[in-house]
């Protein structure tokens, strides 16, 4: 297939694919037959993150086990594997709290959930080798996994959600200059990228890969690729068809496109498809100035979509079916919570000291 030809989603495939291809030279030989096993129900992305926890592992017995000093990272065997008991898992899992990378010598801290990430990609690769009855004892299985705390769901209010909206939408008054010219170049794609967000609860990256065909006017939908690879239809309201026709209709038609990324729905000031990052940057730009003590992201906006879609309509099935989510459990879990206009009315009902 001519490159020219190729989907956003095409193209990162093989991006990934060859990403891939490369990490796997940086590892222990045995390893490509479980990354070839992972293949069928794994997406690129996932296994290029596998790929590097695995890599942090082997590094660790290198520099940190002293029977594995003398060692390459070619060295290693399956018996090497089979060598290693709970309590080098353990000192492995202590070394990851904070470490230094091999490669350019920069200090690694891993929170709660990245500690537990690396854990379960480790898990699964002794799990393989030990399903294939290729080593005789999984030492991974008799350490316990990292504890995962919950945390408050960040989310912005409906005010907050009205007050970002209009900030992008009028926030030139107070420029002057070059950040006016910049403003005025980005405003219409700003407000049609957060008025999805926020109107669908899309995933930044699936917001990313959006062509300009994915969107269709007739039923008031985009098509996305969600996690996995699968294709679905996403439906928005009219505040969402404003901001994208207004969008279509005006900026983006006075901008001539690189070869390769004719087809893409959102621009860069580079004439390319808009990334991950400039979309995460231009998101926390306007979030700061609206609500300053909360840590905004794109990944925040769908939190924020998903919460009002569970208080307006109570269906959580309904809520796991539009943000994509296979098990309705993880929905449950950050959506059907207390709700917390109670948490609120609780804080009034208890007196400590009679009025005087």
């Amino acid at each position: 297939m001519n490159k020219d030809n190729q989907t956003y989603h095409q193209q990162t495939y093989i991006n990934h694919t060859l990403r891939l291809r490369e990490m796997l030279r940086t590892l222990p030989p045995f390893a490509k037959d479980y990354f070839r096993s992972i293949e069928p129900h794994t997406s690129s992305k996932t296994r290029i993150s596998y790929a590097y926890d695995i890599r942090v592992f082997f590094n660790f017995l290198l520099s940190e086990n002293p029977a594995f000093r003398n060692k390459t990272m070619n060295d290693f065997t399956l018996e090497d594997l089979d060598r290693l008991t709970a309590l080098d898992i353990e000192e492995y899992m202590e070394y990851l709290k904070v470490y230094r990378q091999e490669e350019n010598g920069r200090i690694v801290t891993n929170t709660e959930k990245g500690l537990s990430r690396k854990m379960s990609s480790l898990r699964s690769f002794y799990a393989y080798y030990f399903k294939k009855q290729m080593i005789k004892t999984n030492p991974t299985v008799m350490v316990d996994m990292p504890k995962l705390h919950e945390k408050a769901i960040i989310r912005l209010e409906p005010d907050e959600v009205a007050s970002m909206l209009d900030l992008i939408e009028k926030g030139g008054d107070k420029l002057k200059g070059q950040a006016l010219a910049y403003y005025k170049k980005t405003k219409q794609r700003d407000l049609a990228i957060a008025t999805l967000l926020l109107g669908t609860g899309l995933r930044v990256s699936e917001c990313v890969g959006l062509d300009l065909g994915d969107v269709d006017f007739k039923n008031n939908s985009v098509k996305v690729v969600r996690k996995g690879g699968n294709e679905m239809i996403v439906y928005f309201g009219e505040e969402v068809e404003k901001a994208l026709t207004d969008y279509i209709e005006g900026d983006r038609k006075k901008i001539e496109p690189l070869k390769g990324h004719e087809n893409a729905l959102f621009y860069s000031l580079q004439r390319r498809r808009i990334g991950v990052q400039a979309i995460e940057n231009m998101i926390k730009k306007y979030a700061i100035q609206i609500a300053p003590n909360k840590h905004i992201t794109p990944h925040k906006l769908r939190s924020t979509y998903g919460t009002t879609l569970y208080k307006e309509t109570g269906d959580i099935y309904l809520v796991a079916d539009v943000l994509g989510h296979k098990d309705v459990n993880t929905t449950r879990k950050h959506y059907a919570a207390i709700d917390e206009n109670r948490r609120r009315q609780a804080a009034g009902v208890v007196q400590l000291r009679e009025k005087e």
